[in-house]
């Protein structure tokens, strides 16, 4: 039978072969042969590109950069304006004094930003990946200045690819310089959100900082460098969980990068001058220029995947292959999956956008938002914690009153010294002592021992037992209409 016609594999089965060919000789042992199970990562040397996205892009860089490295500096009322105080347990940010007792706006915060994350992945896929996260804001600095110390992508590969000169040795040397100096920089705009920066800018001329400070600035360096100079796409495709459940938030009336393969396809290179519907072809001219760009090495023409961090670099660069070509933009761009499939306008998709999915989240949003910001300006600017004394629950004292012990954390959240006036009530004849008034300094906390009393004739009406009392303490320095009051909930013990 010949096998060119029909296509069988001319080896025939072992059956058929031992039978024609007689007994097989023995098998010589196979060549022991290493199978690695880690493979290398190949570099990728994303493109320089320009356009709409990209100015946003950097815009976006320029605003998250201004905010970190300005923040700190920002004096309020005499002090930082936002200081993660860790060591007296205070944290400032701009008239806000909070104590670890408001956990729960960090709490209001982080269910806002996972609100809000959410709601704009719903709406527009990974946008806080593609313009603000730190990942992508940083390393578009590092290749900024790797892209003027060794040029653009053909360049570097011919440069990574050439042998060690002085020139290579040059341009990689200084490249690195900048890198570390700026990661320094970086570290050091991250612990002065911690120790006043004034301070440890001080610290800095000598060299003087502590030991958590030097592990915390070097630390954070090292991961700046390590994260946004080496590891890039890295961190994006392997380190970030958002990579890999971001599909769930998805659905096909979410706005993504996305490539119009009825348009483009057939792909191939062609003249200018050429009607590429007389050569069957469609817009694409195959020049990869969109995967050039891409910071993760990807081709978006197969489709959205989990790599794509929705930066919209292809669509500034295919949009200007377009423009050279004469032909329409929007070969990639911004489109639902129905929008596509359907072949929806714009507004049609837009308004697809605005679905009982995204109005819930908005709405869930707002009301988190108002209900944060409401609890904020209604806040006590002063709080007060009452813990028993353990030592002595109850104790008879001068002619037989009955003596419990507390000890009373008055915190001062405002900006200016006040004074507080202690009170007590939930049974009769009650007294604290002492009765005197506070004063509580700017931001800081007092401890005040105070001890309750009850007349033997109220003790014994009410009864041996625990009893609920409660402390009214007071704002009375004048500054105020009325003034301020804080009633926290204790217990009374009267002994049998």
């Amino acid at each position: 039978m010949d096998t060119s016609k029909t296509g069988a594999s001319p080896i025939s089965s072992p059956s058929v072969a031992s039978a024609s060919a007689g007994p097989a000789p023995a098998a010589e042992p196979a060549a022991a042969r290493t199978v690695s199970l880690y493979q290398k990562s190949k570099k990728i040397y994303p493109r320089a590109v320009s356009g709409y996205f990209a100015k946003w892009r950097w815009a976006l860089v320029w605003l998250t950069q201004i905010v970190f490295y300005g923040l700190p500096w920002l004096m309020w009322n005499d002090r930082q304006a936002v200081l993660f105080d860790l060591v007296s347990r205070r944290f400032y940010l701009f008239g806000l004094v909070l104590y670890p007792q408001d956990l729960i706006y960090l709490t209001g915060l982080l269910i806002i930003s996972a609100y809000g994350l959410f709601l704009f992945t719903a709406v527009g896929g990974r946008l806080w990946c593609g313009y603000a996260c730190p990942q992508t804001v940083y390393t578009e600095i590092f290749l900024w200045f790797e892209h003027r110390f060794e040029g653009d992508r053909a360049q570097r590969m011919k440069l990574d690819a050439g042998p060690w000169t002085a020139e290579k040795i040059r341009r990689k040397g200084a490249k690195h310089l900048v890198w570390v100096l700026f990661a320094l920089w970086t570290g050091f705009t991250f612990v002065g959100y911690f120790t006043p920066i004034h301070t440890l800018a001080a610290e800095a001329m000598t060299l003087g900082f502590g030991p958590w400070e030097w592990f915390w600035v070097l630390f954070y360096a090292f991961a700046t460098w390590g994260n946004a100079g080496f590891m890039r796409e890295q961190v994006c495709k392997y380190m970030c969980p958002y990579a890999r459940f971001q599909s769930a938030m998805f659905d096909k009336d979410t706005l993504i990068i996305s490539y119009d393969a009825e348009r483009g396809d057939p792909r191939g290179s062609r003249g200018k001058k050429v009607d590429p519907k007389s050569k069957g072809l469609g817009d694409c001219v195959d020049c990869g220029v969109c995967v050039q760009v891409c910071p993760t090495g990807i081709d978006i023409r197969n489709g959205l995947q989990y790599e794509c961090i929705g930066c919209a670099a292809c669509i500034d660069a295919c949009d200007g292959i377009m423009d050279k070509m004469n032909y329409p933009r929007g070969l990639i761009r911004y489109a639902t999956q129905n929008g596509l499939k359907e072949h929806f306008t714009r507004a049609q998709m837009w308004r697809r956008v605005l679905r009982p999915r995204v109005l819930i989240y908005t709405v869930i949003l707002v009301l988190i938002v108002a209900a944060v910001g409401a609890s904020i300006w209604m806040r006590t600017p002063f709080r007060v914690d009452v813990i028993r004394d353990r030592a002595s629950l109850a104790r008879i004292v001068d002619e037989g009153q009955i003596e419990n012990v507390y000890r009373l954390q008055v915190m001062n959240a405002g900006e200016q010294p006040h004074r507080y006036r202690l009170g007590v009530s939930g049974l009769n004849g009650i007294t604290v002592d002492p009765a005197t008034e506070i004063e509580v300094g700017a931001a800081e906390a007092r401890w005040v021992t105070v001890s309750v009393r009850v007349q033997p004739e109220a003790a014994a009406e009410a009864g041996p037992g625990s009893h609920e009392i409660h402390f009214d303490i007071a704002r009375v320095d004048g500054q105020d209409p009325a003034p301020l009051v804080v009633r926290e909930k204790s217990t009374f013990i009267i002994p049998r």
